[in-house]
């Protein structure tokens, strides 16, 4: 699955930033999740699956319970597309700003009032 169908589910988004505030029990998300979107333990254990077979959450056990953390390797892909995207971002803006000076530029030579003739006393 790729990175954009998985952070595409606003279930699988909710628990990845659940998760970045540090490592959760499967319990514990399911509780937050379960009342957030209405959704059962077992959908959410679903959706914990498939974050952790595409390589965003990682689990380790702890006696009875599975603790959950973000795999923040996973982003990659993520961040090298949004990357590519940045440069026209970075161009468009650019010349937002430049635009911009050159108006706040005229406007400070347009709104000055005229300059008064100086007497030689």
């Amino acid at each position: 699955m790729e990175a954009f169908d998985v952070l595409g589910d606003p279930v699988r988004r909710r628990i990845l930033e659940l998760l970045a505030g540090g490592e959760m029990s499967a319990g514990d998300v399911a509780a937050r999740i379960g009342t957030e979107f209405g959704i059962s333990q077992p959908a959410v254990s679903q959706h914990l699956r498939v974050l952790r077979d595409s390589g965003f959450a990682t689990v380790r056990p702890e006696g009875q319970r599975r603790l959950y953390a973000v795999q923040p390797e996973a982003f990659a892909e993520v961040e090298d597309w949004i990357a590519g995207l940045r440069q026209f971002w970075e161009q468009h803006l650019d010349a937002l700003a430049t635009e911009l000076a050159r108006g706040r530029r005229e406007r400070r030579t347009t709104d000055r009032p005229p300059r008064q003739g100086t007497t030689g006393r």
